[in-house]
């Protein structure tokens, strides 16, 4: 069985170095967008950390009609492209329509499905056919087991580099609660696991039209999820986040990421040396 994902030149997986899957949940202007990964990408180099940089063109998915989505497939796609060209870095990118896996593959070096598509087979297929590194996220709304079928669909499409997201299931109280249980249990499946760091602050439903969020937990989580032996963490940041576009409520202000990530990095340097491949009984 593949434990690893390769994205680009960046291997995830057991006895490789924690990898940084960070950038603005949606794209939201060229200077901005770019600014963003140039400071993303000279903190991860100063801590050994591999990046890949996230912004999706579009946020379908949104709590109501009249948010904000982004610029849109084409528009977006080129802006992920002069962002890699400038700075080198990997692309990430979320698809909601298995139409638009291929065009996005022409740049993401990592295809992510969101967590309310993950049981999507069309789309599933179309992204593992793209040749492409793919990232689904569990839907609060399955067990870590189930994510075996996931794996089975990408696995029976032709995709090699599979990893799974981590971002919470729901409780009673407009919180997303993590199982670092389940954690473990989706290690156990055998594919690279990543812990979704921002979106795990989120309390759907309670705000006004649009979900809240606990972000001032955001590095708490951090440090949990990379002690638990996660692969590779994810998280969304934003220079003024009362100014984002999109998840203004759960981004991280960008002067806050050097220090949580010289966090985790520390972890990770502290654990390398014992890390298991899953969570195991003594």
């Amino acid at each position: 069985m593949d434990t690893m994902c390769r994205i680009g030149n960046i291997t995830v997986g057991p006895g490789h170095p924690l990898v940084i899957i960070a950038g603005p949940c949606v794209l939201e202007g060229a200077e901005i967008d770019l600014g963003i990964a140039r400071s993303l990408a000279e903190t991860c180099s100063d801590l050994g950390l591999p990046l890949v940089f996230k912004a999706s063109f579009d946020k379908a998915n949104r709590t109501s009609i009249t948010s904000s989505r982004g610029p849109g497939l084409e528009e977006g796609l080129q802006t992920l492209a002069r962002i890699k060209e400038q700075t080198g870095l990997p692309i990430c990118t979320d698809v909601h329509h298995p139409e638009q896996a291929g065009p996005a593959a022409e740049t993401a070096d990592l295809v992510q499905v969101p967590a309310f598509l993950c049981r999507q087979t069309d789309l599933l297929v179309a992204c593992a056919r793209t040749g492409r590194a793919v990232n689904v996220k569990k839907g609060q709304f399955l067990s870590p087991a189930e994510m075996a079928h996931v794996i089975g669909k990408l696995k029976d499409a032709g995709c090699e580099d599979i990893m799974l997201t981590e971002r919470g299931t729901f409780f009673g109280y407009h919180r997303l609660v993590n199982d670092f249980i389940g954690l473990g249990d989706m290690m156990d499946l055998g594919r690279p696991v990543c812990f979704d760091v921002t979106h795990s602050t989120q309390l759907p439903g309670a705000g006004e039209g649009q979900s809240a969020g606990r972000p001032d937990r955001a590095d708490l989580l951090a440090r949990a999820a990379t002690a638990a032996g996660a692969h590779a963490l994810f998280l969304e940041c934003h220079p003024d986040p009362k100014a984002a576009s999109s998840d203004a409520a759960t981004v991280l202000p960008m002067a806050r990421v050097p220090d949580i990530l010289a966090q985790v990095a520390a972890i990770r340097d502290a654990l390398k040396t014992g890390l298991p491949t899953a969570t195991t009984n003594a």
